[in-house]
């Protein structure tokens, strides 16, 4: 007999660290699994950053290994948040499993949507931002 064992989407912890290198355009890179149980820190880092209205907020999901709806909805607040305060949101090294989610929920197309400032978003290579959603 095979038993398939599920596994726990937080078995991974949520590590995110932040490049300030430009201060125009911080990056915080998100290593483990973004979910209902670890998202928190990250929104907060989203909020204190976009407090600052950098130009664009990178979010690099090179290391991501797991993300559920919770975490998929850090990303449309952080686009949310960004529309609000004039900055650009831009995903890079998304993994393939991140992108076929960003498209079949519509993500995508909201990423990609110009900003209310009249400034539009370009997509960073490897970054998914392609297609139409309605808000």
């Amino acid at each position: 007999m095979v038993v398939l064992q599920r596994r726990k989407p937080e078995a991974n912890p949520l590590s995110i660290s932040v490049d300030r290198s430009n201060p125009a355009t911080p990056v915080i890179r998100v290593d483990g699994d973004l979910a209902f149980a670890t998202a928190a820190p990250l929104r907060t880092e989203v909020d204190r950053l976009l407090a600052a209205s950098p130009g664009t907020l990178v979010l690099d999901f090179a290391d991501l290994l797991f993300i559920d709806s919770t975490g998929l909805s850090v990303i449309v607040h952080a686009w949310r948040e960004g529309q609000q305060g004039g900055t650009a949101i831009e995903l890079r090294d998304t993994p393939r499993f991140l992108d076929t989610i960003l498209d079949m929920t519509g993500v995508t197309g909201l990423l990609a949507r110009p900003h209310l400032n009249g400034r539009a978003e370009r997509p960073a290579p490897g970054a998914a931002a392609s297609g139409s959603a309605s808000a």
